[in-house]
């Protein structure tokens, strides 16, 4: 009989013998098709909506500001709202009804940041919310940071040679 390594259970692993057909209807009925027409419609609705809110700031911030900052004042107070949105717990009851509604615009960003904090805040302030804060707009920032060089210097090179 061969040895076992200490600590380390042996793993039985039992495979159902399905035929293809029965396994694709035992899938269709686990998992029944969204209703594509009425998620864009709402996709469409509330993202729009979050653009109102954001011109409708705009005008407001227009007021007494020039336009580049009213557009800045614009940006921090709809990141703002939606980091107490997602703290709250109702950017992701919206989410998941407006899918990429709710993604698309910039509050969709600031979502994906707060959302890392929480979830990781219990783990203490360096190992958890500092170290897991840009896990998933991380790579948002760094593929963005990256297509933006490669577009300037695209850019720079059409410039210079036209």
């Amino acid at each position: 009989m061969p040895a076992r390594n200490a600590g380390t259970p042996e793993k039985e692993v039992f495979r159902l013998k399905l035929d293809p057909s029965l396994y694709a209807r035992m899938v269709r009925r686990a998992s029944p098709p969204s209703p594509a027409g009425k998620d864009c419609a709402w996709a469409f609705c509330v993202g729009g909506s979050i653009c109102l809110l954001g011109e409708a700031l705009r005008v407001f911030y227009a007021r007494w500001y020039e336009p580049e900052m009213a557009g800045t004042l614009v940006s921090i107070t709809l990141i703002g709202l939606s980091a107490v949105a997602t703290v709250a717990g109702w950017y992701q009851k919206l989410a998941t009804r407006a899918g990429a509604g709710t993604l698309v615009p910039i509050t969709g960003f600031a979502n994906s940041v707060v959302s890392a904090a929480v979830e990781f805040k219990a783990e203490g302030w360096v190992t958890g919310t500092g170290a897991r804060l840009f896990s998933i707009a991380g790579p948002v920032i760094a593929y963005g940071s990256f297509a933006s060089w490669v577009w300037g210097l695209l850019y720079w090179a059409m410039q210079r040679g036209g």
